[in-house]
């Protein structure tokens, strides 16, 4: 199996599974709600993201390594570091 192959099957979805009943739906990235209705391919839809990128040798699966974030804040973080949180925007 590849680096990447695990995140389709049973131990990511179990990891995904954990973020989303553990975590507040919040982007950590823009800091703003995320909408849980929308379809998983909308750019304001709810996404893992690692906060160690995978191929900077983050675990895919480590809960300590994953936050929530809408699918286009994900996308436009791609490998690089993490965000400076807004001021004031997060509600944790």
């Amino acid at each position: 199996m590849g680096k990447h192959d695990g995140r389709s099957g049973r131990r990511w979805r179990r990891a995904v599974a954990q973020l989303k009943s553990e975590s507040l739906p919040i982007c950590w990235i823009c800091g703003y709600d995320i909408d849980m209705t929308l379809p998983h391919l909308h750019p304001r839809a709810w996404t893992a993201e690692h906060i160690q990128p995978l191929s900077a040798g983050g675990d895919p699966y480590d809960p300590d390594n994953l936050r929530p974030a809408h699918r286009g804040c994900n996308s436009r973080k791609g490998n690089g570091p993490p965000p400076i949180p807004p001021r004031g925007s997060h509600r944790w």
